[in-house]
C-alpha cells in the first residue's frame, strides 16, 4: 500500500508525541537506573519517576509521565499553527512574527502542569531565550540564536518542517536552518536541519531506514556529520537495542560536549563548535537502523537509552512514523496520550498535510515563473 502525505504527516506529528510522551518519565537517567526503577526495560507508557512529584528534584513541579506529553511536542505543535497562519515556507521571522506572540499570549493545556496556562510557563530556558531575544531585545532574528545554550531544543520540534518539504530533504534542511537561527547557533542549528531533512527523507516512496541515514550524512555538517557517521558504523552491528545501548553511548560521546553525567553537565556543555553534536539525533538515528525502521522499536530503544531519552524519542517516533505511516503507532499508545494529555494529535498533522499540499502547488508556479524567465533570458538573441 502506498503511503499518502496525509498517512506521513499524522505518522511523524502522532509518532513524535508518542515518543515524546514514553520517554518524559525516564528522561535524564541512566539505562540501569531505568531498570532498577522499573523492574526491567520500558515496554510501554509508564508513570513519573518520583510519586511525590511535584516537590521532586530536579524536575518539579512536572508531572512527567502517564502518558503526558513534553515541551516537544507542545513546541512541534506550536510550529504548525505558525504554517496554518503562513502558509507558505517559513524562516526566522516568522518565528518573531508567530510562534513567540503564541507562546506569550495564548493560553493552552500543559500537560505536565495539569493546568491552563502559557506555554512560556512550561518551556525551558533555551526557548525562553527566543522569547527574550525577539520580542523584547528585538534582535535580528536571523541571528537571535548566537549566545543561547547549544542543544536540541531546536531541533525538537522541526518535524513539521520535513513534511512540508516531505520528498525533499534538501529544501527541508535549508528552511530548517532558517527558522532555527531564530533560537540555535552551531552545533543545534544543524542538528535542527538534518532531522527535518531525515524526516523529509522518510517521505520519499520506498524510503528505508538507512535511506534516510544516508540522507542524513549526504547533508550533516561537521562534528554532527561525524556523530552519525559513528553511530551508523556502531548500530551496523546491533540488531537489537538492548545490545547496543552501551556501544551507541561510547560511539557518539565524543562529540557529546554534556558529558558522561547528563545531571551534572561539563563545564565546556552546549557551547558552540564545529567538533560537536547534540547527542539526540545520532542516537535516534542509530535506533531507527537497528530496528529497520520499526516505530515500536525505535522508540523503545531511544526510551531505554535514557539520558535526554524524551527528545532522543521524538526524533525516533517522528521518523519511524513518517516511514511507516499511522499505522505503524500502537493505537492504544496513542490514545492513551492523546486523553491523558488532552490533546487532539490528528488534527494537527491534517492542517500540515493541507498546508503541504498548498505549499508545493506555490513552489510549482513559482518554478514554472522561473523556467518561463530563465528561459527567455537565455533563448535566441
Amino acid at each position: 500500500m502506498t503511503l499518502t502525505l496525509e498517512d506521513r504527516a499524522c505518522g511523524a506529528l502522532v509518532g513524535a508525541a508518542v515518543g515524546d510522551a514514553l520517554g518524559g518519565p525516564v528522561e535524564g537517567w541512566t539505562p540501569d537506573q531505568i531498570v532498577e526503577r522499573h523492574g526491567g526495560r520500558v515496554h510501554g507508557i509508564v508513570g513519573p519517576w518520583h510519586e511525590e512529584w511535584r516537590t521532586a528534584r530536579p524536575i518539579a513541579p512536572y508531572h512527567k509521565g502517564d502518558g503526558h506529553v513534553t515541551d516537544d511536542t507542545l513546541m512541534t505543535h506550536a510550529l504548525v499553527r505558525v504554517y496554518e497562519a503562513v502558509r507558505d515556507h517559513l524562516d526566522a521571522y516568522a518565528v518573531a512574527d508567530h510562534l513567540v506572540p503564541d507562546l506569550m499570549t495564548n493560553p493552552r493545556w500543559i500537560p505536565e502542569l495539569e493546568v491552563e496556562a502559557l506555554p512560556l510557563q512550561r518551556i525551558f530556558l533555551a526557548e525562553k531565550w527566543i522569547v527574550t531575544r525577539l520580542h523584547y531585545a528585538h534582535a535580528d532574528p536571523r541571528e537571535a540564536g548566537n549566545g543561547n545554550i547549544v542543544n536540541c531544543g531546536a531541533a525538537m520540534y522541526m518535524a513539521p518542517v520535513g513534511i512540508v518539504n516531505a520528498a525533499n530533504p534538501a529544501g527541508a534542511y535549508a528552511e530548517a536552518l532558517d527558522v532555527a537561527g531564530a533560537h540555535q547557533s552551531s552545533y543545534g542549528r544543524e542538528a535542527a536541519g538534518v532531522f527535518a531533512a531525515a524526516v523529509a527523507a522518510a517521505c520519499v516512496p520506498g524510503a528505508t531506514a538507512a535511506s534516510v541515514v544516508d540522507t542524513a550524512l549526504s547533508l550533516a555538517k561537521d562534528g554532527t556529520r561525524a556523530a552519525i557517521a559513528a553511530v551508523r558504523e556502531t548500530a551496523s552491528r546491533h540488531r537489537d537495542f538492548e545490545s547496543a545501548l552501551a556501544p551507541l553511548r561510547a560511539a557518539v560521546a565524543p562529540y557529546d560536549s554534556v558529558g558522561p553525567d547528563y545531571r551534572t553537565p561539563s563545564l565546556g556543555a552546549r557551547r558552540p563548535s564545529r567538533l560537536h553534536s547534540i547527542e539526540e539525533l545520532p542516537i535516534a538515528l542509530g535506533m531507527l537502523l537497528i530496528a529497520d525502521g520499526s516505530y515500536e522499536s525505535s522508540v523503545l530503544g531511544a526510551v531505554n537509552y535514557g539520558r535526554d531519552c524524551d527528545s532522543i524519542a521524538t526524533m525516533a517516533g517522528a521518523i519511524a512514523g513518517a516511514l511507516g505511516g499511522e499505522a505503524a503507532i500502537p493505537a492504544a499508545w496513542a490514545k492513551q496520550v492523546a486523553e491523558a494529555s488532552r490533546l487532539d494529535l490528528h488534527a494537527p498533522a491534517a492542517a500540515l498535510a493541507a498546508v503541504a499540499r498548498e505549499v508545493f502547488a506555490l513552489d510549482h508556479t513559482r518554478r514554472r515563473t522561473h523556467e518561463a524567465a530563465f528561459t527567455t533570458l537565455t533563448g535566441p538573441r
